[in-house]
């Protein structure tokens, strides 16, 4: 629910397979209504306005408009609309997604595959319902700040956490002292992320002098197209990480989804080695920052940074706390700039945290860890 009515959702598709599929199980939610299909994107143009739905259910691959069309036009003409996109599991469909994520949508589904339709609905109610739940959330926050434009007991509350924030970034110059320059950066990231980081990655130098490591939560093929649209945009250079390369310095590394990624010593030098494993998900997410941080930890020690950013769950608090036990310094994104507080919220809460950044300031704070 967005402030005690229910959410209210336009379903956009032109496979009528998919627009019955979309509408009967976001109904089955009780704070949930569908408020109308259409089948293409000039249909959900007029039906926005006729409507009025806080969130579109948004095919990406359209007939006469796409789902990239629909977005461009609703950030012009109807801001305040959400969009969660519904794409192929194709590398065009990654492109596509990207895109869509640039352009303001909150999330994505996949289209199921390859299975019976029972088990399609469920795959994708399983999906979309925490979705649901956070983009709900996000709105709530989103109009508690916007109230907070005006003077009042909230207004006050959110300077006096601002002051306390402002404590915590002392506090980690003092200790940054007592420590070794970072060697390495650790980024685990979740809903909202790849627009973020095509904010944040960007800020970064091209002379870093350490190498960064990503744990996004996202599918097979989808990091690919990540890491080529991050490549494209940043002074250093990115890329989908492959099993066995060595760990070099001013090189992004993004997890492919699907798999997990540690950090491993070369049994034949001094090197450090990517290795891309089957190993099981950890708190359902594969890639796991909680599995790529521990891997940080154990080589790296004081020397590393640990960032965590915009994000469902609670994946990476684990890792973190191993990391900070080691003498790491952590990096949170602050709540207001988060899409969704979930990630960054577990380790501040622990007292982990030695810096929380806006996004904009995020890139400066890795900076100065690794050359205070």
């Amino acid at each position: 629910m967005i402030n005690g009515k229910r959410l209210r959702v336009l379903v956009v598709d032109d496979t009528v397979v998919y627009r019955m599929i979309m509408s009967e199980i976001l109904s089955e939610f009780p704070d949930v209504e569908v408020v109308g299909t259409a089948n293409n994107g000039k249909i959900a143009l007029s039906k926005i306005a006729l409507l009025k739905p806080d969130l579109l259910s948004l095919d990406i691959e359209m007939p006469e408009m796409d789902g990239l069309e629909v977005l461009a036009n609703m950030k012009k003409d109807f801001p305040g609309v959400g969009a969660v996109m519904v794409s192929a599991l194709t590398y065009r469909g990654g492109e596509m997604t990207m895109k869509a994520l640039d352009l303001g949508a909150f999330d994505f589904i996949l289209k199921p595959e390859n299975r019976g339709m029972e088990e399609n609905k469920q795959a994708i109610r399983d999906t979309i319902a925490p979705i649901l739940k956070a983009f709900a959330r996000h709105r709530e926050i989103k109009t508690i700040l916007n109230r907070c434009s005006f003077p009042s007991a909230v207004k006050r509350k959110e300077k006096r956490g601002v002051e306390r924030q402002g404590v915590i970034q002392r506090m980690e110059v003092l200790s940054a002292r007592k420590r070794g320059n970072s060697e390495i950066v650790a980024i685990g990231i979740s809903t909202g992320g790849p627009k973020a980081l095509g904010q944040m990655m960007p800020r970064l130098p091209s002379n870093l002098g350490v190498p960064i490591f990503i744990a996004q939560h996202m599918p097979p093929l989808f990091t690919k197209a990540l890491a080529t649209k991050l490549d494209s945009e940043c002074a250093l250079a990115v890329k989908e990480a492959r099993d066995g390369e060595t760990v070099r310095p001013n090189t992004a590394f993004v997890a492919p989804g699907g798999k997990q990624m540690k950090i491993v010593a070369s049994p034949h030098s001094k090197d450090r080695i990517v290795r891309i494993t089957d190993d099981p998900p950890e708190n359902s997410c594969r890639p796991s920052a909680d599995y790529l941080f521990r891997s940080v930890s154990d080589l790296y020690g004081t020397r590393a940074t640990g960032v965590i950013m915009t994000g469902m769950g609670s994946d990476g608090t684990s890792g973190l706390k191993l990391m900070k036990a080691k003498g790491a310094a952590v990096i949170a994104q602050d709540e207001k700039t988060c899409v969704v507080y979930g990630m960054p919220k577990g380790p501040a809460d622990a007292g982990i945290v030695d810096v929380i950044a806006p996004l904009d300031r995020i890139a400066e704070e890795i900076v100065k860890t690794i050359r205070h």
